[in-house]
């Protein structure tokens, strides 16, 4: 009998390191496949992260210590990290967050950081939720640094909606604001305007000084109308010559005729191109925010800039029917 028992030890020991010796095995190939997940981690620059639920403890792999510039391993405190984001990013974040958790689903954000070296930059993160019997125990997934994408991208969208010469908005966002301006609650009860200006005496100086001489004066001409531009008031570069400005604010006819006269004072005053003092002027049609489209506004303050044209230029006119219909110069 003492010789059964004996046997059936040394088998259960036999067999209890077997097992020692396969968790030994899976402990290593874990830790080799470990290094490995967070070798190429750093190599594709995208973090991997969780946190517990409700404890809030964090768990972080070594990019994403990088990628808010904290040194590896250090410990954790989701309210220190959380103060990284900016007020916008992290107001997103929270609220993004809260919603995943109550759906028991997961999320994706762009948001801002300012990292624990000071550094601006743009993170993608992606969220899951794990639930255990319906209730969730961990929150986890992937952040990557999209900085340079962002800059690109916001470069991309730059050039598509500003003229890069002048930095002022292009004729499509002219568009654009312009409809809006139609259907906006301040147009409702007649505040806007849309005034067209376009220079006088340009060609000539294009013609006799060259290009670059016509380059630096829309230079010249965009940083004086921004100097007498106000918040409320957008201005548009829109054609080779042309701006146009859109107001919204409260102002009546009269205050706008005399931002109009404020502009062509101010544009008419010379400037020197290479010891040559290069005059111009400027010649605005204004016509009121009222209509059914774009083109109902624009028509008219092509009308009245005509007939500030024809009275010898240098000078506003505001539309009125009277005027009569004209070609329209510039295409909408």
């Amino acid at each position: 009998m003492p010789s059964q028992l004996q046997k059936e030890i040394k088998r259960l020991k036999q067999e209890l390191a077997e097992k020692e010796e396969l968790i030994k095995e899976q402990a290593q190939t874990f830790s080799h496949y470990k290094k490995i997940y967070g070798q190429s981690s750093i190599v594709a620059q995208i973090g991997i992260w969780e946190c517990a639920l409700p404890t809030e403890e964090l768990t972080w792999s070594d990019y994403t210590y990088d990628l808010f510039e904290l040194p590896r391993g250090t410990r954790l405190d989701r309210s220190h990290t959380l103060a990284c984001y900016t007020e916008a990013s992290r107001a997103e974040l929270v609220k993004r967050r809260s919603d995943a958790i109550a759906a028991r689903s997961g999320f994706t954000l762009e948001a801002e950081i300012i990292t624990f070296g000071g550094k601006s930059r743009w993170i993608r993160i992606t969220a899951s939720i794990e639930c255990q019997n319906d209730i969730p125990v961990r929150i986890f997934g992937m952040k990557q640094d999209i900085t340079d994408q962002k800059l690109s991208f916001d470069h991309m969208m730059y050039l598509a909606e500003y003229d890069q010469m002048t930095g002022l908005a292009n004729k499509s966002q002219f568009l654009l604001k312009l409809s809006s301006a139609i259907q906006g609650d301040q147009v409702a009860r007649g505040h806007g305007y849309l005034l067209l200006i376009d220079l006088d005496g340009f060609k000539p100086i294009n013609d006799e000084y060259g290009h670059i001489a016509g380059d630096e004066c829309l230079k010249e001409i965009s940083n004086r109308l921004k100097s007498i531009n106000h918040s409320y008031k957008e201005i548009f570069r829109i054609g080779g010559d042309e701006f146009a400005i859109i107001t919204t604010d409260s102002q009546d006819i009269k205050a706008v005729q005399k931002f109009a006269q404020r502009i062509i004072d101010c544009l008419s005053e010379p400037f020197i191109f290479e010891k040559q003092f290069l005059k111009l002027g400027a010649s605005i049609g204004i016509a009121r925010i009222v209509g059914d489209s774009v083109p109902d506004v624009f028509v008219n303050a092509d009308t009245a800039l005509y007939a500030a044209k024809a009275a010898g230029k240098a000078t506003y006119r505001y539309y009125n029917p009277n005027m009569g219909s004209c070609a329209v110069r510039i295409s909408v």
